[in-house]
């Protein structure tokens, strides 16, 4: 069955919409919630198909996992595991599953966890990670697909990424939490997320500095030092961008809740630039407007805190429809442009050249049938679809369902156009599919 969104095009979003927990900071906190023995309970988390496979990787581990969809909480039994193994027909839908190798090392010392998969924006090799548990005392082999990796003790060591990676810190880190010793990760990524992590790592137990710098340290703890919590996460920043973008496109106006206004400084800034208004009305409550007609701009993607790669696709389509012409330069990924060719059958005029977007502003998109390639490259298709003339089908919609919770709920309630259906109706508003986890505590 193929889901899909039939938007009608032309309506201006305004109201109020309440961002939730962060994708990528929920996924690697349930991921480290196996290192401590104990139940643990994860607040503020999206119903996501994303959540629902990281799940599904500890329940097969042995954890008992509970989703509340009204509480939109998560609760842990990581008392007991009882499997090292993560399977391959569960990590190869999500690469962010990968996580759980670092997790595995660090209450285990031996883990045989699947090379990972998720969104096709580019090649994002695992090195980083193997080479900085070697460097921790692990011994590592890939065969048939697997990552082996098993060690008597894991040692603290100094170690350099040649790039600051999320993935490799977050997974290096989680490693370090038993090390014997110190450990500092030189280079590290500096993302609002591994903040999280490392907050919920320090409140089982662990002792780690510097997180959000450049250099982080863990100092090694003992595994019966750590024990289960309850804890918060963050706002998802994307999230609050894409709804952003959203109403800036529609010349809209709304109030946009429970975002933090510093993990997009950036972007924010970005978005000034091209003629939007953005207004602090409390500490995590902004108000968000736009009343004329966008103004183009250049941007590079960067490491945070520069401008995310995440919000590349959603800030092309709001430069399809701008005055004069931007230029677009992706530093992270070979192949983040994926939507374009979707924006061009729309009627944008983008010239790509490699790793370089030349967007020259048309006075409007028309409506047209369109696949999501991608998880982002899917919501910078529905706000492509907000903004044209006459009807817009988005395909795919499991892409989106990855990071977004119940995202044409929300644009409904913000007045937008946008119904859910699949081949089977004619048209039809339903639910996410995703299946909360059930189990037994």
């Amino acid at each position: 069955m193929t889901e899909k969104y039939k938007i009608q095009g032309g309506e201006t979003l305004r109201g109020e919409v309440s961002i939730g927990g962060a994708k990528n900071a929920v996924l690697k906190i349930l991921a480290a919630t196996i290192m401590a023995k104990g139940i643990s309970k994860i607040y503020n988390v999206p119903h996501l198909t994303d959540v629902d496979i990281i799940l599904n990787v500890l329940s097969d581990l042995g954890a008992k996992c509970i989703y509340d969809t009204t509480e939109k909480s998560v609760v842990v039994d990581a008392t007991s595991i009882t499997s090292i193994t993560a399977k391959y027909e569960l990590v190869s839908k999500m690469r962010a599953s990968f996580i759980i190798l670092g997790a595995l090392m660090s209450r285990c010392k031996e883990a045989i966890v699947a090379l990972p998969g998720g969104c096709a924006i580019g090649e994002r090799r695992v090195d980083f990670h193997i080479r900085g548990l070697e460097t921790l005392g692990a011994k590592i082999k890939i065969e048939n697909g697997y990552v082996h990796a098993k060690a008597s003790k894991l040692v603290g060591s100094d170690i350099y990424l040649d790039i600051p990676s999320v993935g490799a810190t977050e997974n290096l880190m989680l490693a370090a939490v038993t090390a014997q010793g110190a450990t500092r990760i030189q280079n590290a990524a500096r993302e609002p997320e591994i903040i999280d992590l490392a907050n919920f790592l320090n409140a089982i137990g662990a002792d780690i500095s510097g997180a959000g710098t450049s250099e982080i340290v863990i100092n090694g703890v003992t595994q019966d030092k750590l024990h289960a919590v309850e804890y918060t996460t963050i706002p998802d920043r994307i999230e609050a961008g894409t709804f952003m973008a959203a109403v800036v496109a529609t010349k809209g106006k709304a109030v946009i809740k429970n975002v933090y206004p510093a993990h997009l400084t950036f972007f924010n800034d970005k978005l000034i630039q091209m003629g939007a208004s953005i207004k602090l009305v409390e500490p995590t409550t902004i108000e968000v407007s736009c009343k004329n007609r966008l103004n183009s701009i250049n941007f590079v993607t960067q490491p945070y805190p520069g401008f995310p790669t995440d919000l590349q696709a959603i800030a092309m389509t709001l430069l399809t429809t701008a005055n004069g012409v931007g230029i677009i330069t992706e530093s992270l990924y070979e192949n983040r442009f994926m939507q374009v060719p979707d924006l061009r059958r729309m009627g944008a005029d983008i010239h790509q050249d490699r790793n370089h977007a030349i967007v020259k502003g048309v006075k409007k998109l028309e409506g047209a049938t369109v696949v999501a390639s991608d998880l982002r490259a899917g919501a910078a298709l529905v706000i492509a679809g907000l903004i044209a003339n006459g009807e817009t089908i988005v395909e795919k919609l499991h892409h989106i369902d990855r990071g977004y919770e119940e995202f044409e709920n929300k644009l409904t309630n913000l007045g937008a156009k946008i119904v859910r259906f699949n081949d089977t109706e004619s048209e039809a508003t339903h639910n996410s599919n995703v299946i909360s986890i059930k189990g037994v505590l």
